[in-house]
């Protein structure tokens, strides 16, 4: 960018609903003699702190309109900010409009407002502020003779040009106003997504996306070391996920930890009972439901603790000193995400730093609301993955599951539903004994899921199966009856349903049909 003399400021327009630092900042700019135009809130807190202020309706004269909805859209103003210097001079003159140097402006609250009332859609338009990104967008688009702040952090460095330099630099004025596009931006598409959840109804998925995110965590790359990577959250989002936890000790997470960690606590979340999710790249390794989170962490390890080495280890109960030291004895660990942590569980924990302990907060839940894929061209949107069945579960088979197959058929359907597609769980006694995923063929998915349980050495008898989707053909229920299966939960809906149902009873294997089905890409 060309280098050009740095703007003075001899006249500044404030007005903001966030008063943060603005006295000190108003005082700065007083002090280097620049006069001070203010509004309604903000002139009554610079006077009260003894700076002079010159009201916009000194300015305008008109007095603020319809309860402070009409105040700074008026030529004195706007024609004060847009004037371009040297070029527009002699219509200031004409008019007797002053120009107006520095804008500092921030807006009406609008996504807190309609975060903490969602319903109240007259407080929401009330909320929408007209004046503020009006003014905002007309000085950072005349940024070459106009400085436009909207956030409190740039205060200083505004104040620290005008000491030493006496003006603002222009690469400072053409960065500040990058800055006020962005926020008026977001702004609007707050507003935009509101409304269009409010006109849309039933319908989850509005006709226009509007889709505003801020960067909150840059990290040092993202699944490769070649690829960049940061963390963005939604402007309307209330403070949840995975980076809203509170991270007791470690290294800041990965792009990799993050991804897998939401997956451990989506999964973690479906169990009531004291339970324990180890996830490996992005799929559960070892689930397991039991007395305590110690007994539960050891069963999920034991499942397939190759796997587990290196892994996201969720719980659902407050982590112990025993329990931590276990983790440690038996394996190497990324990140442990629990709801709370014992003092002495973090004396234990400290003892190997690298480790990412994250305390989850009720708000840090996993993904919810709209998922978003991006895709060549465009965004793939769905709704996000929040029931585990359309109804009560069928009996398609002429022997009807047990009581501890029963309960074990709604475990391993909880875990399958987070398992990568094509996905087949078996489990045993409130645990999984084998996992199969991600694989084109879901007999693949059982045969691995078969090695993995025989690796672990468990007793196959007495167990059951979960298929994240219908079973096109017999072979996946051969599989499973051969490696000592007793009963099967799946959705149902294939054309070969009744060979399927024929296997299962020849081998007098009890099947149930969910109605609904898991998918995860």
């Amino acid at each position: 960018m060309n280098s050009k003399k740095n703007l003075s400021v001899k006249r500044a327009l404030i007005s903001v609903s966030d008063k943060s630092g603005v006295v000190d900042f108003a005082q700065a700019l007083h002090e280097t003699g620049a006069e001070i135009v203010s509004t309604g809130g903000t002139a009554k807190t610079l006077s009260d702190a003894g700076i002079p202020v010159t009201q916009v309706s000194d300015v305008t004269k008109f007095p603020e309109m319809m309860g402070g909805r009409v105040k700074t859209l008026h030529p004195a103003i706007h024609g004060g900010i847009l004037a371009r210097e040297s070029v527009d001079d002699s219509e200031l003159a004409a008019h007797d409009i002053q120009a107006i140097d520095l804008v500092a402006v921030n807006l009406y609250p609008f996504t807190q407002v309609v975060t903490n009332n969602p319903d109240n859609l007259a407080l929401a338009i009330e909320n929408i502020d007209i004046g503020g990104p009006a003014m905002i967008r007309a000085a950072a688009k005349n940024y070459a003779s106009t400085c436009v702040v909207v956030q409190a952090e740039d205060y200083e460095r505004i104040q620290e040009e005008l000491q030493n330099s006496g003006g603002i630099s222009e690469q400072t004025r053409f960065e500040l106003a990058a800055k006020a596009f962005a926020l008026t931006a977001r702004y609007d598409t707050a507003i935009a997504g509101h409304l269009g959840g409010v006109t849309a109804g039933d319908d989850a998925l509005p006709e226009n996306l509007n889709l505003a995110y801020v960067k909150t965590e840059p990290m040092r790359y993202g699944e490769n070391p070649h690829q960049a990577a940061a963390y963005y959250v939604p402007v309307n989002a209330a403070d949840s996920g995975v980076l809203n936890a509170r991270l007791l000790q470690g290294k800041p997470l990965s792009y990799n930890n993050v991804a897998d960690t939401d997956g451990a606590i989506a999964c973690i979340q479906e169990f009531t009972e004291p339970s324990c999710v180890i996830i490996k790249h992005a799929t559960p390794c070892g689930v397991a439901t039991a007395d305590s989170a110690l007994e539960a962490y050891q069963r999920a390890f034991e499942t397939d603790p190759v796997s587990a080495f290196g892994g996201i280890i969720a719980l659902n109960r407050p982590l112990d000193s025993i329990t931590a030291q276990t983790i440690l004895d038996n394996q190497f660990v990324e990140v442990i995400a629990v709801p709370e942590v014992e003092d002495a569980a973090l004396e234990v924990l400290a003892t190997k730093k690298n480790i990412r302990v994250l305390e989850m907060a009720a708000s840090s839940s996993a993904s919810s609301g709209l998922v978003l894929t991006t895709v060549a061209g465009g965004i793939l949107a769905q709704t996000s993955n929040d029931q585990l069945m359309t109804g009560e579960l069928t009996t398609a088979t002429r022997r009807h599951p047990t009581q501890n197959e029963l309960r074990d058929l709604h475990f391993a359907w909880k875990v399958v539903k987070h398992v990568k597609s094509n996905a087949i769980v078996y489990a045993k006694d409130l645990r999984t004994i084998g996992v199969g995923s991600g694989q084109s063929s879901r007999v693949d998915s059982a045969r691995i899921a078969c090695l993995k349980a025989a690796d672990a050495k468990f007793d196959f008898s007495g167990s059951v199966m979960a298929s994240d989707a219908f079973m096109p053909f017999r072979d996946t229920l051969d599989t499973a009856a051969k490696a000592g299966v007793r009963a099967v939960i799946q959705p149902g809906g294939s054309m070969r349903d009744s060979e399927v149902i024929e296997a299962a009873d020849e081998y007098d294997i009890a099947m149930v049909f969910t109605g609904m089905r898991h998918f995860r890409h």
